[in-house]
């Protein structure tokens, strides 16, 4: 698996350097905080090649790449039920975000991302039919891929009684459920996000304690983004724990 861009790069050297195998920059390449991304390597041991940057477009696939690529392990998954050692250690209640088969791993990286800046102690996704933690993926999520863990479930609505029996209430986003800032998301929580154009699953709902619906402006667009529906919940949650003491 390859990791690119300057601040996904740093960011691994930072929270998972073992991962990482090696590091490309462009010959000529005016990099952002090289410096920083250098001294990282050194210190890990890691080893920095400067190469011709058609070499590192390759290895980026075509992508925007700022002149960094790296070479780090194949991507690892926790289990759901790790996730709560997590949130222990945090010493806040468990805050989880599932993912319901979302394809698009500019999505999947943006939700890490917002899990991560918004105190969420990890993302869970199907195994099957549902994007994975690609390298557009770690782009995407700016760095969070190396601080957020993500768990695999191979039967994402099990994966959710689970976390039922274990005192987590399950609340999934629907337009036609309650509007979220009138329910009570203080406890410990698994928001549940559908796919992009179909949202949940009827099996995923079903298994759903609550649904919830984000407040729209009348006559304005009829539905957001999985990201975008990820940060503004996930955001909801953070206030109404502030807004508690």
């Amino acid at each position: 698996m390859v990791v690119y861009g300057v601040n996904p790069v740093v960011e691994v050297l930072t929270a998972q350097p073992a991962t990482v195998e090696r590091i490309y920059v462009a010959e000529g390449a005016r990099v952002h905080d090289l410096d920083r991304l250098l001294d990282l390597a050194r210190r890990a041991g890691v080893r920095v090649e400067r190469v011709p940057r058609e070499r590192v477009a390759r290895l980026a696939g075509g992508k925007v790449h700022q002149g960094v690529v790296a070479e780090v392990g194949e991507a690892s998954y926790a289990d759901p039920l790790d996730l709560f050692d997590v949130a222990a250690a945090s010493g806040a209640p468990p805050l989880f975000l599932a993912l319901d088969q979302v394809q698009d791993p500019i999505h999947l990286g943006a939700a890490l991302r917002s899990t991560h800046a918004l105190g969420g102690h990890g993302v869970i996704i199907p195994k099957d039919r549902a994007v994975g933690l690609t390298p557009a993926a770690a782009k995407a999520s700016a760095g969070a891929i190396a601080h957020l863990p993500v768990a695999r479930a191979t039967n994402l609505a099990r994966t959710l009684d689970e976390l039922k029996e274990r005192g987590v209430w399950v609340v999934g986003a629907d337009m036609e459920g309650e509007p979220c800032d009138r329910v009570d998301l203080t406890g410990p929580i698994c928001l549940v996000i559908g796919s992009e154009g179909k949202g949940l699953r009827p099996l995923t709902r079903q298994h759903c304690d609550r649904l919830v619906a984000i407040p729209m402006v009348p006559g304005g667009v009829g539905s957001l983004s999985a990201s975008a529906a990820a940060s503004i919940l996930l955001y909801e949650v953070t206030r109404q724990r502030r807004s508690r003491g």
